[in-house]
């Protein structure tokens, strides 16, 4: 019988399982969505978009008007795949300790000890961030790119895997602040949804006049990390690299590149982020 320290130094020498294949992969992210789907009717943009992002380790900016499941998506997806969910109303009182947690003082002890904000999970929910201030938004940055927060001199890594799914209202401008073109520039994806159609939006008050199903989880977190894993195995042609660079030039100097009409239409052009993104 192993002890504890050899268990421990096998986990740490054993190499992670393989990733799986095209068709494993599949068939496990259809199980996924199928879980979700049992709660959310509708959206299939999003739901997609969602995995997708998780799967490239992206985040996702999704805009709509109140009531079109953004919450529930996010809170469903984290329940599926066994990951922890951290939902944030930004308002404009927001401070950036209230994202990422603070240095508090136990008088008792006569020490500093340090507690870690809402950031830290898998799934984040920024509900309405175009209602925080700068700094507040600039304090999601270091978060969302580098995957870590730094609270005094010492660093925490979030868990892995981690997404955030921001939501932005269109239809209130009052009392917002637009997101910076640095912070816009993290979201791997921009999704704007809208109403439901009229068979989804009747399954969707069907389903409340019921007792919720209890969701299965369709996959691990470990599953997750092996399909991100997985990403890297799938072959991009270099003809198809060249081109989302140009797409992604074309963003800068329309003009340049035969679409003079659309540059009316594009404030910034895409960073190098965006040919990584595609």
């Amino acid at each position: 019988m192993e002890t504890a320290h050899e268990e421990r130094s096998r986990a740490v020498t054993e190499p992670p399982p393989s990733p799986p294949t095209p068709a494993e992969a599949n068939e496990r992210l259809e199980q996924a969505l199928f879980e979700i789907r049992r709660v959310i009717a509708g959206q299939d943009a999003m739901l997609e978009r969602v995995l997708v992002c998780l799967l490239a380790q992206g985040h996702l900016l999704i805009e709509g008007v109140p009531g079109l499941a953004k919450t529930l998506t996010i809170k469903t997806t984290a329940s599926v795949l066994g990951g922890t969910f951290s939902r944030i109303q930004f308002t404009p009182d927001l401070v950036p300790s209230d994202l990422v947690g603070t240095r508090v003082y136990r008088p008792g002890e006569g020490v500093f000890d340090t507690e870690l904000g809402p950031v830290f999970c898998n799934f984040l929910l920024a509900d309405e961030i175009n209602r925080a201030p700068a700094k507040v938004q600039s304090a999601l940055l270091e978060v969302m790119q580098e995957r870590q927060v730094t609270i005094g001199h010492t660093t925490y890594p979030v868990p892995d895997p981690f997404l955030v799914m921001a939501t932005q209202n269109p239809i209130e401008s009052e009392g917002t602040y637009p997101l910076p073109e640095a912070q816009v520039d993290r979201f791997m994806l921009k999704v704007v949804i809208g109403y439901p159609e009229h068979d989804e939006e009747l399954t969707i008050v069907q389903r409340q006049l019921v007792e919720q199903p209890e969701l299965r989880k369709a996959l691990s977190l470990e599953d997750l990390q092996a399909l991100q894993r997985a990403v890297f195995d799938v072959y991009v042609d270099p003809a198809l690299v060249s081109y989302a660079v140009a797409l992604a030039t074309a963003t800068r100097d329309p003009a340049g590149h035969g679409v003079p009409r659309l540059a009316a239409y594009v404030a910034y052009g895409a960073s190098p982020r965006g040919p990584i993104s595609l």
